[in-house]
């Protein structure tokens, strides 16, 4: 039986290397889990799977394959997949996981080899996503992760016509971090997040109020300032006034007797 992830010289073999930290953090099935045999090709098709159980499915190129699983406040999951290619294959090939909320939003990964190209000499290629950690509020109109059902798409997204429709050998694994109980949204702040840098005096007792000095009378404080614009309003009436009278005694016709 075909092992869910490769050996690292597979892995060479089909151009990505991987380190011996990287390979040990992979998904492994739990013991004694089933081996799902089959997968759906829609949303309303996807094939139920449980976290640790390895799907083992014979697909064909250009198929696109679901499958869904539950998520529980405080868990984080991660998706490994394998696509075991035939001989014969005429180019390279971009194959793609994605993941989708139980109301069909796409959920970022934080790791993985979301989108890897096999080259046309490759004998399969490695694809992975880490999820966010599910929380167990969000607003509205964010993307956040929340506890629900959640799908998983394999597909292929680039490849030559030729290619299309040839046998492949798909191995996927679920696994999940957290044991759904705890959310790593609750905590307590230890600091402020913005230090106050101006910190004011402290007063050991009650400060005297400071004196108000009362206002003089004054006949001429309704007056307005000189140069303010009450004063050149006025002054620009009194000379628009004057020259009125001038410019008509100026160009009055004198009376007859």
């Amino acid at each position: 039986m075909r092992t869910l992830i490769r050996s690292a010289a597979a892995l060479a073999a089909v151009g990505l290397t991987l380190s011996p930290a990287a390979a040990s953090a992979e998904p492994t099935p739990s013991p004694g889990a089933a081996t799902v045999t089959k997968a759906g090709t829609s949303f309303l098709t996807a094939t139920a799977i449980a976290a640790g159980q390895p799907v083992q499915v014979g697909a064909s190129t250009g198929d696109h394959l679901y499958w869904s699983f539950r998520a529980e406040v405080g868990q984080t999951h991660e998706i490994g997949a394998n696509v075991a290619f035939p001989k014969g294959r005429t180019g390279p090939s971009t194959w793609t996981v994605e993941v989708f909320d139980g109301l069909r939003r796409r959920q970022a990964c934080t790791a993985g080899a979301q989108t890897p190209t096999a080259d046309a000499t490759a004998t399969g290629v490695t694809l992975g996503c880490t999820l966010r950690r599910v929380r167990p509020w969000a607003e509205p109109w964010s993307g956040d992760p929340l506890p629900g059902t959640y799908y998983v798409r394999l597909s292929v997204t680039e490849l030559p016509e030729p290619d299309l429709g040839l046998p492949i050998d798909v191995d996927l694994l679920v696994s999940v971090d957290g044991d759904g109980g705890a959310s790593g949204d609750d905590g307590k702040l230890a600091a402020p997040l913005v230090p106050n840098t101006r910190a004011g005096t402290l007063l050991t007792a009650e400060p005297a109020p400071e004196p108000v000095a009362e206002e003089g009378l004054s006949l001429t404080g309704w007056l307005p300032e000189a140069g303010s614009r009450w004063v050149w309003t006025t002054a620009g009436g009194v000379l628009a006034a004057v020259a009125g009278v001038v410019g008509f005694a100026l160009t009055r016709r004198p009376r007859r007797p």
